[in-house]
């Protein structure tokens, strides 16, 4: 698919660039991020290259990951990850996606996650047909769950030791949205513009570790 680009009233969120590359990698030096997410640790700069420079062009080129780069529509600093993933299922009959993101530390509690996260929403289901949306996250993970629940996701349990993280099975939380799920018209996701994200940790929606191809799980870059 050829990136696209879209934007709210504080953001814009387009395909990341090279020079992205020392942003990134001063977001993912954030302890929480290892944490939540099975990037690199240490982080390197060359690690944050190779995902701004082949991991999410390769992304959209073979339709596995459309990630977009969040950034402040005032000065251009970098926010975050935002985008799709684990697109295998995205055609017909199944037409499924996974959302995932994290936020720079510097960037929480101020609404730009649940902001950025409305947008790539309203183009999953108004634009690529997206019928169910779903939400996956390592147990435990506070922030990334106060985001899905602010973007209205249905909690649908625990998976039990579906993640390997670090050699340890770890139990994930998933979560689904449907276009009827949503206020007024299925695809209406407008509403106004939260103030804060309820974020804690890595403002992470990742799971482990990334797909080949995909981003800082997308929700952190390797």
């Amino acid at each position: 698919m050829k990136p696209v680009t879209l934007t709210t009233e504080r953001l814009v969120l387009r395909p990341f660039e090279p020079s992205d590359a020392p942003a990134v990698y001063a977001a993912c030096q954030d302890p929480d991020i290892p944490r939540w997410t099975a990037v690199p640790s240490p982080y390197g700069l060359r690690d944050a290259e190779q995902f701004v420079g082949t991991a999410v062009p390769e992304g959209w080129r073979d339709d596995t990951a459309y990630t977009f780069a969040v950034v402040s529509r005032a000065d251009g600093s970098l926010i975050g990850s935002m985008g799709l993933v684990r697109l295998t299922q995205l055609r017909a009959p199944e037409r499924q996606a996974e959302l995932g993101y994290w936020t720079a530390k510097e960037h929480r509690g101020r609404g730009y996650t649940v902001e950025a996260a409305r947008a790539v929403l309203r183009w999953a289901f108004g634009e690529l047909g997206v019928e169910r949306m779903e939400w996956l996250a390592e147990a435990g993970n506070e922030g990334s769950r106060a985001v899905a629940r602010k973007l209205g996701f249905h909690m649908e349990g625990t998976l039990r030791a579906k993640l390997v993280h670090e050699g340890t099975r770890r139990d994930v939380w998933i979560g689904s949205l449907l276009p009827y799920d949503l206020t007024g018209h299925p695809y209406d996701l407008a509403g106004e513009t939260d103030t804060a994200d309820g974020t804690e940790a890595a403002d992470t929606g990742e799971r482990g570790r990334p797909a080949a191809g995909t981003t800082p799980y997308l929700p952190c870059p390797r």
